[in-house]
């Protein structure tokens, strides 16, 4: 496992940062006192005290989808993704506190194409500052990135098709591979363990991960990471995709200007590097508190540099001020995080590009003599 350059991001268990852990939520019941109370002794005495009334719940959902009356295919289908899930999650555990970076691009691309060297470079480089890599386990631009970040330092996560995709060499009959049946579910694992993503050239199945992310993230249905578009130097691929996205998405107001703050493109693979090592550089990571906004910075930056912040971006606040934090008292489940400083606000849940702009402009901000650089 590589050593991380940055203090280590502790894998949460919800992806969305907790986007709408502030609605009302109301435990899960068979309807029946005496069986829920069976259920609850069940859970305990399997040892699932951590959370037992999430498992409860689990439990619960699956006695009434025995009662549903539904056909084969579909139980089979609910009960394959919850067992691929959580296999994907025993594989992942281990090294939750190592950040890890999603890299896809298409298969086909043979090994003496720029976009392959490119690929395999940029896996080299950015396990060098400290991420694991994520790819499809596959060959071409995925062959390449795991190849250049290295076995020790990669994942695999292979998708069965019906003309037998094998894994690539460097990942092949590694404990980290992982193998799905459905591509939800593979989706799923590329999103949720990732702090980063990175997109080559593609098809596709390039093309569907990267429309994914990005939903995702406009919405506010997983947390802002960033998102590279790299191709070999001079190359035209995603310069004409964002063409694309200027000239019909954009013009007809599809998407809004500030959206195009969630992805950037380089054709230069150090350049790419830097902007996936530069996001966690002052910013750490951020998670809702009820309606309040909670950043964690890996460094305070100064009262100056707050109020800029404050200045810049009153459109993203809802009420109040961006202010310096202590850890707040839901934190508390979080305890590896509490020697971090935060910045608190209430935020207007929604321009999810803004956000991300203003991510950009704290880890511009000048940080405290004292802790910069800790």
């Amino acid at each position: 496992m590589p050593k991380n350059k940055k203090r280590p991001c502790i894998q949460e268990t919800d992806f969305t940062a907790g986007t709408v852990s502030h609605l009302s939520r109301v435990k899960g019941s068979t309807g029946n006192e005496e069986l829920d109370r069976r259920i609850a002794e069940l859970v305990h005495d399997f040892g699932c005290a951590r959370r037992s009334d999430l498992i409860e719940e689990m439990v619960i959902t699956a006695l009434k989808i025995g009662s549903d009356d539904l056909g084969t295919g579909d139980l089979k289908l609910m009960n394959r993704s919850l067992r691929e899930m959580r296999e994907a999650n025993n594989v992942f555990n281990p090294y939750r506190t190592t950040r890890k970076i999603s890299i896809f691009g298409s298969a086909r691309t043979p090994p003496d194409k720029p976009e392959y060297l490119a690929a395999e470079l940029f896996g080299r480089r950015i396990a060098e500052e400290g991420f694991m890599t994520i790819t499809g386990a596959g060959e071409g631009i995925m062959g390449a990135a795991q190849k250049g970040g290295g076995r020790e330092n990669g994942f695999g996560l292979n998708i069965r098709l019906p003309f037998e995709q094998g894994a690539n060499e460097t990942i092949d009959g590694d404990p980290k591979l992982v193998n799905f049946n459905y591509f939800f579910t593979r989706k799923l694992s590329f999103v949720k363990e990732s702090e980063a993503i990175a997109l080559f050239p593609g098809g596709f199945g390039t093309m569907d991960e990267g429309f994914e992310v990005l939903t995702l993230i406009q919405t506010g249905k997983a947390r802002i990471i960033p998102i590279v578009m790299v191709d070999a130097p001079g190359g035209s691929y995603w310069r004409t995709w964002l063409q694309f996205i200027r000239e019909h998405l954009f013009r007809l107001g599809l998407i809004s200007e500030s959206d195009f703050s969630l992805f950037k493109v380089f054709d230069d693979v150090e350049a790419a590097v830097a902007e996936v090592v530069g996001f966690y550089r002052v910013f750490h990571s951020y998670r809702y508190v009820g309606q309040k906004f909670v950043i964690r910075l890996n460094d305070r930056i100064t009262d100056a540099a707050v109020a800029i912040l404050n200045a810049d971006f009153p459109d993203v606040i809802k009420e109040g001020a961006i202010r310096l934090s202590k850890p707040l008292k839901a934190e508390r489940n979080e305890p590896e995080l509490a020697n971090l400083p935060r910045l608190v606000f209430t935020a207007h849940q929604r321009n999810y590009g803004r956000l991300r702009e203003l991510i950009d402009a704290i880890n511009r901000s000048e940080t405290e003599p004292s802790t910069a650089g800790a």
